[in-house]
């Protein structure tokens, strides 16, 4: 938390600073905030990279440990509600074959033996002869 607290409080006071500097140069107070946080927000991308990749590297490790606490109770209910709906799939499936194992091949619908039958003559060329 230390680095994104002070890498928040530098930009913070960053942007004091500019708005400060720039009412004194009679901007008005509402532009000199806008054309402050403009600015900050520029240096801060050029000169505060390294503050920011560490805050953000503090981020994303506190990130992981959140998830990496939560993974194990997740995945194992996503197992078994997995488990449940697939054997709900299995008894609900007219061409399943109870004996059969996961090996079992069904015949692909997209083959040649999924094709309707058609007749060999082509009845409009016909007619129009």
């Amino acid at each position: 938390m230390r680095p994104f607290l002070f890498y928040a409080v530098v930009r913070l006071g960053l942007w004091v600073l500019l708005w400060w500097v720039l009412t004194l140069f009679g901007l008005g107070v509402l532009l000199a905030g806008v054309l402050a946080a403009l600015i900050s927000m520029l240096l801060s991308i050029l000169f505060l990279d390294r503050l920011r990749d560490a805050a953000a590297m503090r981020w994303k490790a506190a990130d992981e440990r959140r998830a990496e606490r939560r993974s194990a109770d997740v995945d194992e209910d996503a197992e078994y509600e997995d488990t449940l709906l697939d054997d709900a799939e299995r008894e609900d499936d007219p061409t399943a074959d109870p004996t059969a194992g996961d090996d079992a091949q069904l015949p692909d619908p997209s083959g040649p033996t999924g094709l309707p039958d058609l007749d060999d003559g082509d009845e409009l060329r016909e007619e129009g002869r």
